[in-house]
């Protein structure tokens, strides 16, 4: 697959896809976001913080190529380069696979800073998949970040734990322990929004949703069995097959990147051709 060529590159920018609850698409979502940097000729590389999961590779589609992980090169075992995996579809983009082993004890901060800044000397974006929640793993994944995107479904559970994990960034990262007069920029994912169910009053709007978060949207990602599809067939979804999930995923990139695009929110229905041509249903 090719690649756009990029206008300008960032200098190697940190950007962490984090979460305060577990199964809200944020792994989906970080292959996603890295996979559209790259298709945009942004030179990325994208960093499983999930120590003893390991579920990157899978949804990258790499696993059987992984040899070395992030933890073998925090502990001097292994050379970076001997770690990093090249996608084999965009020759700009790199993932480093965590350990299936370990356990989280195994990251240091030390560690992680040595291995962030070697990959700062070569890549435009550094994209950074947190384990779920507030724990240690976590905490280390939004560490060094300059920018963070919070994924969150329109659940009260979800929003709330996503208000925990912007709380930490604004409190114990390395800008705000510095007193950064530049804070880590921070940016909410919705990911499964079901019209049909916030009808219903069984989900939470989007406005909901940010009044309590209080920060901007990146994007609105419908539910879309495109999404499972895409994750079964190892290929982030961004690069599968046309689909509502894909077309959002990649407006969120292009936000991402500093251009304004309005924000839509897709259906995975697709209107008739009557609806189509006068705005109703046949």
């Amino acid at each position: 697959m090719t690649t756009q060529l990029k206008d300008e590159a960032p200098l190697g920018r940190i950007v962490v896809i984090t979460s305060g609850k577990g199964g809200v698409g944020k792994t989906t979502s970080a292959a996603a976001i890295s996979a559209g940097l790259a298709q945009q000729g942004y030179k990325t590389v994208v960093i499983d913080f999930d120590v003893g999961l390991r579920n990157l590779d899978m949804i990258m589609g790499c696993e059987r190529r992984v040899v070395f992980d992030f933890i073998n090169v925090i502990q001097g075992d292994a050379r970076l380069k001997q770690a990093l995996i090249k996608d084999k579809r965009l020759d700009t983009l790199f993932i480093l696979p965590t350990s299936q082993t370990r356990d989280k004890d195994a990251l240091t901060q030390e560690g992680v800073e040595a291995v962030l800044n070697e990959l700062k000397e070569e890549f435009d974006y550094i994209i950074c998949d947190s384990p779920a929640g507030i724990e240690r793993g976590a905490q280390l994944a939004m560490y060094f970040a300059d920018e963070a995107v919070v994924v969150t479904n329109p659940e009260v559970s979800s929003v709330r734990d996503s208000d925990r994990v912007l709380g930490l960034l604004s409190s114990k990262t390395q800008r705000a322990e510095k007193g950064d007069s530049d804070p880590v920029k921070a940016r909410v994912l919705l990911t499964r929004h079901d019209q049909g169910r916030i009808d219903r009053g069984e989900m939470m709007t989007v406005d909901d949703v940010l009044e309590i978060l209080a920060v901007p949207l990146l994007g609105i990602i419908p539910e879309s069995q495109a999404v499972l599809r895409a994750s079964n067939v190892g290929t982030p979804v961004i690069l599968d097959e046309p689909s509502s999930a894909q077309t959002a995923y990649k407006d969120a990139v292009s936000r991402l990147l500093g251009e304004e695009i309005e924000m839509r929110i897709e259906s995975e229905r697709k209107p008739g051709l009557f609806q189509r041509l006068f705005g109703r249903s046949a």
